[in-house]
């Protein structure tokens, strides 16, 4: 049993691995971009349109000024949801987001009522 709760443990492990993968904007083809939660077909279409047209993004404000759609606010979330220029994610960008929260404790149950006592039995009758 612990050995069946060890490996479900890791696999889960690993599978959040997956879940914030990296991606460089200017080596993903439109798969992984539209990997990145906030990117769509449409987005990663102009991403690689506009990369194809003006070559490699230098940095994150250079995919914001030549990017439609891509605006500061924008390019925060997406770099907290694992985009990346360059190999760098965008500084200022609150990568805590990306992390899962703790799970809150679980409240107390409130002091259950005793169960009743069951009815006695009727005596006998005497003959």
């Amino acid at each position: 049993m612990i050995k069946k709760l060890m490996l479900a443990v890791a696999a889960m492990i690993v599978t959040m691995g997956f879940a914030f993968a990296q991606v460089d904007v200017n080596k993903a083809d439109a798969a992984a971009l539209d990997s990145v939660k906030g990117i769509g077909p449409k987005t990663s279409k102009l991403i690689i349109d506009e990369r194809t047209k003006g070559g490699d993004f230098k940095d994150w404000a250079d995919l914001e000024k030549r990017v439609k759609g891509i605006g500061a606010k924008n390019a925060k979330k997406l770099s907290v949801a694992g985009l990346q220029v360059g190999g760098k994610s965008m500084e200022g960008a609150d990568m805590k987001a990306a992390e899962p929260k703790a799970a809150k404790p679980a409240k107390a149950m409130p002091d259950a009522k005793p169960a009743a006592k069951p009815a006695a039995a009727p005596a006998p009758a005497k003959m």
